[in-house]
């Protein structure tokens, strides 16, 4: 069983060295009303992570490191109202049941006060029930499975990104808007992130999803979807909506490419990194792509001088500094790290799982410097999707470029 942990051997020098203070802490505990706080003591609280170190989705895996270095910088400035993050990460190489298997652990074994950042639509929707039912914080999911903002049936589970139904409804309005004759081809992720985004199309459509030509899924177990690719153009397709994880993506791109293929190409923010997706495919091979985005772009250089981005590099250099500076994910980590300390700050000495998921819920305006000018972050006990605007963009073959305005990317209620 593969477990990463990034702060566990510095907490324990920690507590070696200061035996004598943990002590005097440990006996405060009771007194503070921390004894039947799970994950939480008066030096430190627990927060549990899960993430793809292996398997189909490892290019994530920046999304459980990253935080661990964040993590252990707030600690060596004193971590959060005096308590240090304990923080666990471990692997479920993208299978649910493996995810099922260490969301177990983390819950009943290492007793962690909430799970944060955990990756992926079908490996969470594996876990949502259970971590409702023990009332344990299941936030800033990273996956935009608009399942993960509904308050009223995962009341502990939440999102960050916006929704890929949203995402779906923003391509549809776009091209209905260019290309109202299109013949569309799809090619989906057979799992609940691949169904979302679909349906978000589907839904963008209304009676215009007659123009879909082709429908056709793929399993993450398998091995090409070149014959998915090669099925959608003999169908005729212009347009070709590349509703996939990264691997797929590349491939995906790749194939359209040998083919001499040019329909008009739509690809989701999760798949958009161009250090993990476009280069493999070839930056030549992804110009024209359609994409969204709501964070700033690390290989735009709009951004040299934006103090936010030196405030990252500062950060890489320091505490990161293996980290891949031109791939958006690592700017995606670096934003939900400063999300969780902005919730563990809110609920201030009081770092109960309820408490938690009380701040994750009521989070006013909150900007931090990476997401797009404009862009906010904003929670309520009804409202579970903490972003819900977002950019168009556009690749030149070297990056992204913005058009249009921002979007209010807002499902309807």
């Amino acid at each position: 069983m593969s477990r990463v942990t990034f702060d566990r051997s510095e907490s324990r020098a920690r507590r070696h060295a200061g035996a004598l203070a943990l002590g005097a802490a440990l006996m405060l505990a009771p007194a503070l009303g921390l004894a039947d706080t799970p994950g939480v003591t008066a030096a430190a609280v627990k927060i549990g992570n899960i993430d793809a170190y292996s398997g189909p989705a490892a290019v994530y895996s920046v999304l459980g490191r990253l935080p661990g270095a964040y993590f252990k910088m707030l600690n060596e400035n004193g971590g959060i109202g005096g308590r240090t993050i304990d923080y666990i990460s471990y692997d479920d190489a993208y299978s649910p049941p493996k995810t099922v298997e260490q969301a177990r652990k983390l819950v009943e074994s290492d007793e962690v006060a909430a799970i944060f950042g955990p990756l992926g639509a079908p490996t969470n929707s594996a876990i949502a029930k259970y971590m409702n039912a023990k009332k344990v914080p299941q936030i800033f999911i990273a996956s935009g499975a608009t399942k993960f903002g509904d308050p009223k049936s995962f009341p502990w589970s939440m999102g960050l990104q916006p929704s890929y139904q949203s995402e779906g409804r923003a391509f549809a309005a776009h091209l209905l808007s260019v290309k109202p004759d299109a013949k569309i081809g799809i090619l989906y992720q057979n799992d609940d992130f691949g169904r979302d985004v679909l349906k978000g199309f589907e839904s963008g459509l209304g009676d215009k999803a007659s123009l879909i030509v082709a429908k056709i899924p793929y399993e993450t177990t398998d091995a090409t979807i070149d014959s998915q690719v090669l099925r959608i153009k003999a169908a005729g397709a212009d347009v070709f909506m590349n509703m996939t994880t990264p691997k797929f993506a590349a491939q995906a791109i790749r194939k359209i490419a040998e083919l001499g293929w040019q329909p008009m190409h739509f690809l989701g923010s999760n798949a958009s990194s161009i250090e993990a997706v476009m280069k493999p495919a070839g930056l030549e091979n992804a110009k024209g792509i359609i994409s969204s985005a709501y964070l700033k772009d690390p290989n735009d250089p709009t951004w040299k001088d934006d103090p936010a981005f030196k405030a990252w590099n500062a950060f890489l250099d320091k505490h990161y500094p293996e980290a891949d500076r031109k791939d958006s994910l690592t700017v995606y980590a670096f934003v939900s790290a400063q999300v969780m300390e902005q919730v563990l700050k809110q609920a201030g000495s009081d770092l109960s799982r309820e408490t938690i998921m009380k701040q994750a819920a009521n989070l006013r305006d909150f900007a931090p410097g990476l997401l797009l000018p404009g862009i906010k972050i904003n929670t309520s006990p009804t409202d579970y999707f903490p972003i819900e605007q977002l950019q168009l963009v556009r690749f030149n073959g070297e990056r992204y470029e913005p058009f249009g305005p921002v979007l209010d990317a807002a499902l309807p209620r």
